[in-house]
């Protein structure tokens, strides 16, 4: 596969410019690069969602052109997105099919057979007859990677493949990989995490700010720490807590807290204690409990038995404005589920979750200049790199974002951050932003909430560190004295708990 000349236009903004890449049958290949680099557009190009301002694409030397991605996928293209496009309530064999009906009647047999057929082959040890739903993580993503195969594809790409994996999860992902490239299969992956680009890539290509720096043919010619310099110009940051900071000061205390999913308990008898100045850590594959802990915690869930404490005062029966008036802030899961609408403006996107602040209102009516004022202070603060406040949420990349989320979050000076998948999809640079500016939060006394799915950011930030499993605490530790393997185990429930977790 070959990219030539490849430019990017939208409106008010250049993606892409003049970019090359080359990449070689059956290898893996990583694009590598900052926030708003341009690395998923590039993709989104090759992969016909949409179409070149100027350049060229080859396929097996002949020059292509794809109007859609079907016809990428026709040509043997597959992608496979940062957040997986399932349907929890149909099964493994349902969601390969669907989208790929060649008819009005499906042979269901014909396509389960095809599916345990390919699946042997490539080493993905799917069951075609489970509910996506009761899969893991790890395991949907094989599903994932299993609908492009079926389609016949022979390149494909992989959008931050690891980003919600736990480490034995990453060392299974990496087997199956190693063995569709042993099958012929060309894989290209986006991804942030230099170490694992070392591991796996037998190419890179490094886009900043829109343009190709530089192709590395041979990765073990390079190291992380110059790749990082290539990438934004600086190390590769190492997340450190520093001294410790906490206080004696109880900011939220959860009480045995339980909350149903279903028929069955999402959260079982949950307690947990922070203190001003104290980053308390939770450790866990998603969908063990924590989205309905931030949840509980903003108000969002309803509470089965149990409690919740603010400095002191009960908040349980607390509305969710009510609580965010009294200093808790928010960063979710889902960005763009929870935290931006868009198709908005920025500046607009600045006043959620803060329609109550007094600030933002002028006679009655919603301050636009001074919320303008506030995105400008944001965008300068945490180096949100768009063209100006009037620019929708949408056109700004992954790690933009949620660069703009944080700043968002951070600016009112709150007691307490719920802080959910902070640097998920952000390039070193924004992510030693982000540590920094959480350090220096602590330092002044803020009370952090910590979930996360990289366990290096955990170890490096948390004063203490949870592992959630199955919507329980199984497990308690010292953050410098833990590993991400040990770590995995409990988040895996490789390793049982023992005994009651104490908060």
């Amino acid at each position: 596969m070959e990219l030539r000349n490849i430019w990017k236009k939208f409106p008010g903004v250049i993606a892409n410019k003049n970019v090359n890449m080359r990449v070689r049958r059956a290898e893996a290949h990583a694009i590598c690069g900052e926030n708003g680099a341009g690395k998923s557009t590039l993709m989104k190009t090759l992969y016909g969602m949409h179409q070149p301002t100027e350049g060229e694409i080859f396929i097996n030397g002949e020059e292509k052109k794809f109007s859609s991605p079907t016809e990428a996928i026709d040509v043997g293209i597959g992608m496979v997105h940062q957040h997986f496009m399932l349907a929890g309530n149909l099964t493994v064999t349902e969601n390969i099919v669907l989208g790929d009906e060649r008819g009005a009647i499906v042979d269901f047999k014909a396509a389960r057979q095809h599916i345990i057929d390919v699946s042997k082959k490539y080493g993905l040890n799917v069951d075609p007859d489970a509910l996506v739903g009761d899969l893991g993580v790890g395991a949907q993503q094989r599903v994932e990677i299993l609908k492009v195969l079926y389609r016949g594809a022979k390149i494909i790409i992989l959008d931050e493949p690891t980003a919600v994996l736990v480490p034995q999860e990453v060392d299974e992902l990496f087997d199956s990989l190693r063995q569709l490239k042993g099958e012929g299969v060309t894989i290209i992956f986006i991804t942030h995490k230099l170490d694992e680009v070392l591991a796996l890539a037998d190419g890179i290509t490094i886009i900043r700010r829109g343009e190709t720096v530089g192709q590395v043919d041979d990765p073990s010619a390079i190291t992380a720490k110059q790749l990082a310099e290539m990438m934004v110009g600086s190390e590769l940051p190492q997340p450190e807590r520093g001294a410790s900071t906490v206080t004696d000061k109880l900011v939220l205390e959860l009480k045995d807290v339980t909350v149903m999913g279903g028929n069955k308990a999402a959260l079982d008898r949950v307690s947990v204690k922070v203190h001003a100045g104290e980053v308390v850590g939770i450790a866990g594959v998603e969908g063990n409990g924590q989205t309905e802990l931030t949840e509980l915690i903003m108000g969002l869930e309803t509470l089965t038995n149990g409690s919740v404490s603010l400095e002191g005062r009960e908040i349980t029966h607390d509305a969710t404005q009510k609580r965010r008036s009294d200093g808790i802030a928010f960063v979710p899961e889902d960005r763009h589920k929870q935290a931006l609408l868009l198709h908005f403006p920025l500046w607009e996107n600045r006043i959620l979750g803060f329609q109550w602040e007094k600030s933002l209102y002028r006679g009655g009516l919603i301050d636009a200049g001074r919320a303008r004022q506030d995105s400008r202070e944001i965008i300068d603060e945490w180096d949100v790199r768009t063209p100006d406040e009037l620019t929708s949420s949408g056109a700004l990349s992954g790690g933009n974002q949620q660069k703009f989320i944080i700043g968002r979050e951070m600016k009112v000076g709150p007691r307490l951050l719920i802080a959910s998948q902070p640097t998920r999809g952000v390039d070193v640079g924004a992510q030693a932003q982000i540590w920094d500016k959480l350090k220096e939060a602590r330092a002044a006394g803020l009370a952090i909430l910590l979930i996360s799915a990289d366990l290096e950011e955990l170890i490096g930030l948390s004063d203490k560190l949870f592992v959630m499993y199955k919507g329980k605490l199984v497990a308690k530790f010292d953050p410098r004295e833990v590993t991400s393997e040990q770590l995995g185990g409990y988040m895996t429930g490789a390793v049982k708990a023992e005994g009651e977790v104490t908060p």
